[in-house]
């Protein structure tokens, strides 16, 4: 692979910056004049070479490497959508998911670990003003990562629970000061209630079991608690944090981001790694194509007609994608910024939009792949580490169109949400 990234990604900056705008196939951007903030995605973009290089590494350690972290903290990414109050950016979702694109291009599981640890950010905004106090003022790089299946074992005790479980899936949690975990309780009358905790690093460990073949770099490990207790100011109710009942919501009420529930921008960055991932599949294939010649007959097999047309319904099909992506990052903004909290049938879109794009994706991916020859299955080929990192990306419960398509079938037709979808 180390051959692959020197070709493709290790030139000078110039050429990446335009083989990005081909990419991107949507919009042209005017040079920054002086003495002008620098947007945040022109940051990310010239970071691209360095975080690509990496990529073979990153999937040789299991997590992001250090230097990517470092890197992204360097120019304040980790703060998109952190309280202004602490230091923090509260981008907007549109612009903060093509940078989550832009950064999938050239490592997903960088993208992907990254994303989560910013959006977490967003739900502790939604968190007491006590364990936000407790968290920023201290360290106000500090980020946390999650797992938030229910797997743990609760006893209620004074003040708190004590939460003891093993919990996976848990991306960028080597990078993290805190994890999100879930957990159900019960009322008195024995309903379960599903809610999140949030535990400082110094309460859990960290179990080295990620061992995946694809998003390899994410270090979606799992974090193992043992009679930890969790007070209540740490703990909140997911249908609380979805319906602006949170013991955070009002605190921030000049912010254009946090009169949104949690979980629209929880998800974003799974779809938005998948359209990165696609998007470079589509330039990388065609730079393998342009000189590729058929070994047995010394055909020019890139100006074939079926790798043209392969190439043609691909690039639509991930410009699709995008545009479906875009509008609906878009919507989010717009209710956000308007205060006003989407309704049930919009919230069923919201959460299988993403889902379908993802679908979208892998499908050009796919129509490539299997037109690019044998030498794209080779460890040293960029071209199966996409392949593979796409896939993935439409393997997590939030981004299964199984699913996905039962919940809004389910809605258009005026059903009750099933209790048994995620």
């Amino acid at each position: 692979m180390e051959n692959t990234i020197s070709n493709t990604y290790t030139s000078n900056h110039d050429q990446y910056e335009n083989d990005f705008s081909i990419n991107s196939m949507s919009y042209t951007q005017a040079k920054s004049p002086l003495n002008v903030e620098v947007p945040m995605l022109e940051k990310i973009k010239a970071l691209l070479p360095t975080i690509a290089a990496n990529a073979e590494q990153a999937e040789q350690l299991r997590q992001v490497p250090d230097e990517n972290i470092a890197l992204l903290k360097q120019i304040g990414f980790h703060k998109a959508f952190q309280p202004k109050v602490y230091g923090g950016l509260e981008m907007s979702l549109p612009e903060f998911a093509d940078c989550i694109v832009t950064l999938a291009g050239a490592c997903a599981g960088t993208a992907w670990a990254f994303s989560l640890l910013c959006t977490h950010s967003h739900q502790i905004a939604m968190f007491s003003k006590q364990i936000q106090d407790e968290i920023w003022l201290n360290n106000p790089d500090a980020t946390a990562s999650s797992s938030i299946a229910p797997f743990g074992k609760v006893q209620e005790v004074e003040g708190g629970i004590v939460l003891n479980g093993e919990y996976g899936w848990s991306s960028g949690c080597d990078h993290a000061e805190y994890a999100i975990v879930g957990f159900n309780r019960f009322d008195t009358e024995g309903n379960k209630i599903y809610c999140f905790g949030i535990v400082p690093r110094s309460d859990y460990e960290i179990v080295d079991n990620w061992f995946a073949q694809a998003i390899k770099s994410s270090g979606s490990k799992q974090l193992k608690l043992v009679d930890v207790f969790i007070p209540e100011y740490r703990i909140s109710k997911a249908k609380d944090m979805m319906e602006g009942k949170s013991a955070g919501f009002g605190l921030y009420p000049e912010s254009k981001i946090f009169y949104s529930p949690y979980r629209p921008y929880f998800a974003s960055g799974f779809a938005a790694v998948s359209l990165g991932v696609a998007e470079r599949m589509v330039e990388a294939f065609k730079e393998k194509q342009r000189n590729r010649i058929r070994a047995y007959t010394g055909v020019n097999v890139g100006v074939a007609t079926p790798a043209l047309m392969r190439i043609a319904e691909s690039t639509h099909q991930v410009a699709a994608a995008r545009s479906f992506l875009e509008k609906t990052w878009q919507d989010h903004k717009i209710h956000s910024e308007n205060k006003q909290y989407p309704s049930r049938d919009t919230l069923a879109f919201w959460r299988t939009n993403q889902a379908y794009a993802v679908k979208m994706c892998i499908e050009a991916v796919d129509r490539l792949m299997a037109a690019a020859g044998a030498t794209s299955f080779l460890d040293s080929s960029e071209l199966q580490r996409l392949f593979r990192d796409s896939h993935m990306t439409g393997s997590h419960a939030y981004t299964d169109y199984d699913v996905c398509a039962q919940i809004l079938g389910r809605e258009l037709m005026g059903l009750e949400p099933d209790p048994t979808m995620v």
